[in-house]
């Protein structure tokens, strides 16, 4: 059996509809500070994941270290106060219905750090972007000195013969129900189910199966850089622990939640780019020169009145998009342009127009291109897809031990 992917000790609310516990993502809204700070009013003094956390659209005005000894002291108080209760040896089945009314199903457990790699090399369990290791050094930081992980982390298994997870859903109904509540700020509602025993058994050994026949067992979708920031905490402490300790140390596994890429719910959305202040047929012409011509992909740009079309060809649209990006971050270094990330084509191509610029818009990428990129090309480029809207991201709700104390 499977050991990349475990039942936990996971802690939860003792509310089965706690109002103010999930928030969503730090990552997320980070240009809108006013979604965040509606969120701490709403929160005030009641227990809540937002005192476990540090939005990055307050990273730069934040003291890192008054906030991290703040989030080791609401984690303590929710421990000594009896607020969170614990799961023990167990998976949780997620059930989140989604703004828009689809049901997004996915297990939360918690896998092996030692079957994880981000550098691009041949793990079980691989990551879905390249890491900016800029990013890292905070998380750790937070993470170091952290009695609990909350998660947002969200991993793609490729099972399109639907095994793994989807045969729990007739069970449900049979499942101890261990939370059930809307989320804030439009994020839908969220059940969560208790899976013991000879059901956490089962989605072990269907692990498994699914394991023999892939060449990754999974793909990290969203958190790729949490994720990262817990690798790297754990390759920091294990060098001073002896074999047992490795094996029995709770930081050397991470709580996330497994989701199958082929879920109807799941949507991969492009992120188109948008040139700014730049001299649109030079900046076309030039792409179109740099890139390898070929039929496998096209890329429409979009200036003024103006449409067309560039063929690519890559084996994999990781490759396409890499290819493009490489053009672009050479161009933006060498003329001083803008760039911009945007979701949309319609905003996208708004924004070229209001800013005078050019709009790259990219295809949406199949789910199966998920894992053929990451196993043929390592990782995508930064800001190659999202995994649906901001408010569907996952929220913060479950929780781990990664030290003693409390």
């Amino acid at each position: 059996m499977s050991s990349v992917f475990t039942p936990a000790d996971i802690l939860i609310p003792n509310d089965m509809a706690p109002r103010n516990w999930s928030v969503i993502a730090c990552d997320q809204f980070t240009s809108e500070r006013r979604y965040w700070e509606r969120v701490a009013e709403r929160v005030g003094n009641e227990p809540s994941t937002l005192n476990m956390i540090i939005p990055e659209a307050f990273l730069g005005e934040t003291d890192e270290l008054a906030a991290i000894n703040s989030i080791d002291a609401a984690m303590c108080d929710y421990i000594k106060s009896g607020f969170l209760r614990e799961i023990s040896d167990s998976f949780i089945l997620v059930e989140r219905t989604l703004a828009g009314g689809h049901v997004r199903r996915g297990i939360v457990g918690a896998i092996d750090l030692e079957e994880y790699d981000f550098t691009g090399g041949g793990a079980a369990v691989l990551a879905s972007e390249g890491t900016v290791l800029d990013r890292l050094p905070a998380r750790i930081r937070v993470r170091r000195a952290a009695l609990l992980e909350t998660p947002h982390v969200m991993a793609f298994i490729d099972d399109k013969n639907a095994a793994v997870i989807e045969p729990l859903v007739f069970l449900s109904d049979k499942l101890p129900l261990l939370y059930d509540f809307d989320l804030m700020e439009g994020g839908g509602h969220i059940t969560g189910r208790r899976l013991q025993d000879g059901n956490a058994a089962g989605v072990i050994e269907a692990m498994a199966a699914l394991q023999k026949s892939a060449q990754a067992l999974m793909a990290i979708g969203d958190g790729n850089h949490s994720l990262a920031a817990a690798k790297m905490f754990w390759d920091e402490i294990k060098t001073g622990l002896n074999e047992r300790e490795r094996a029995a140390h709770p930081a050397r596994r991470a709580l996330l939640e497994v989701n199958n890429v082929y879920d109807p719910a799941i949507d991969f959305e492009a992120i188109h780019r948008v040139i700014l202040a730049a001299e649109p047929r030079e900046f076309i012409y030039r792409l179109e020169a740099a890139v390898t011509a070929g039929k496998n992909y096209e890329v429409r740009w979009a200036f003024g009145a103006e449409r067309g079309t560039i063929s690519i060809g890559a084996g994999c649209i990781g490759d396409m998009i890499s290819q493009v990006q490489e053009f672009i971050d050479e161009y933006v270094s060498e003329t001083g342009c803008g760039i911009d990330y945007i979701h949309g084509e319609d905003s996208a191509v708004s924004l070229a127009g209001e800013k005078g610029g050019v709009a790259l818009l990219f295809p949406s990428m199949e789910k199966s291109e998920l894992f053929a990129t990451v196993i043929k090309k390592g990782v995508f480029p930064k800001k190659s897809f999202s995994v649906g809207h901001a408010r569907d991201k996952r929220y913060y709700l479950e929780c781990r031990r990664i030290r003693s104390g409390a």
